[in-house]
């Protein structure tokens, strides 16, 4: 059978795709993979065994849709990561740890929730682009408003962004979490100013905790 050029360019087209999830798959199980040994180097076999979820969870959402690996990652950390706050976890004010401190620890505040997602699902190949760590006032049940960070996902750039938060477990458009008013968010690329993702603001290089923790990944070969 001759292939006219459209059917070609699909077929090309699809077998392109299919590559890029599949190395996109290879990528991540070989992530996942050398944070569970650093894990049992580190933490010791229980916290290995408790991770090892994320290994299972890497290989069933590895072809998923972006809005199946967004909603898993932020259900995954939620359930398997437990609140505890800087001072009684680490014995300081403000420390932000990087993915394999909070999920070898099995605990963290809202900087290691909130960072844990966005690498994994960065991991997972969503563009870093869609994604943005987000400083929000937090208005608690009690009326209190405290500094508290979530991740943000921008479908596109001018979307409603989902917030990926450890206040509220549901999955929720930044619309409808009236209890949140953004200061600033950040990503690898970019600062950016409250309200438009799309308005830089400066460089991500200025936050010192930031540039902390992308230090301790690269040096375990994490980042």
């Amino acid at each position: 059978m001759k292939l006219t050029p459209p059917i070609f360019a699909r077929i090309l087209t699809g077998l392109c795709l299919a590559i890029s999830l599949l190395w996109s798959q290879i990528q991540a199980d070989d992530y996942v993979l050398a944070m569970l040994e650093k894990i049992r180097q580190r933490y010791g076999e229980e916290a290995y065994q408790n991770v090892m979820r994320l290994n299972e969870l890497f290989a069933q959402i590895g072809g998923s849709s972006e809005m199946t690996k967004v909603g898993m990652v932020n259900d995954f950390t939620n359930q398997h990561v437990l609140f505890v706050d800087d001072s009684t976890l680490w014995g300081m004010e403000d420390y932000w740890a990087s993915p394999l401190e909070t999920l070898g620890k099995g605990a963290g505040d809202c900087e290691d929730f909130s960072i844990a997602k966005y690498i994994l699902l960065k991991k997972l190949g969503v563009s870093q682009d869609k994604l943005r760590l987000t400083y929000v006032r937090a208005r608690m049940p009690s009326g209190a408003i405290r500094p508290h960070m979530v991740l943000a996902y921008y479908a596109t750039p001018n979307s409603d962004p989902l917030i990926l938060d450890n206040l509220n477990f549901e999955l929720l458009p930044a619309s409808r979490r009236g209890d949140l008013a953004p200061v600033f968010s950040f990503n690898d690329k970019g600062l950016f100013v409250a309200n438009n993702p799309n308005v830089r603001a400066g460089s991500p290089t200025n936050i010192s905790k930031w540039r902390d923790v992308l230090t301790r990944m690269r040096q375990d070969g994490l980042e």
